[in-house]
């Protein structure tokens, strides 16, 4: 799930009491699998972000398996046959 913050910061919020460890991967980090792992809270998975206005691809990486955001403004299809969550900033008036 994502929510924007009062601050204008991202909280991205990935249920998956499983897990050893999530990773939030997109465009804002070139599709890095390891540069932003997320914070377990009982089984809650979460990362904050600031980033710039604008739309922003990304995935939830738990194990070896992808999964999108239920929650996202949007999805895009991707070159695997599937689709990525979309995140929108909206610009700051």
């Amino acid at each position: 799930m994502i929510s924007i913050k009062e601050n204008q910061k991202i909280e991205f919020t990935f249920d998956h009491p499983c897990s050893k460890q999530v990773y939030l991967v997109g465009d804002f980090n070139d599709w890095n699998e390891r540069s932003h792992p997320m914070k377990c809270n009982n089984g809650q998975w979460k990362l904050e972000l600031e980033l710039p206005p604008g739309e922003y691809e990304f995935k939830y990486l738990a194990g070896n398996l992808w999964y999108n955001d239920y929650a996202a403004h949007k999805y895009v299809p991707n070159s695997w046959d599937s689709e990525n969550s979309v995140v929108v900033v909206e610009q700051l008036n």
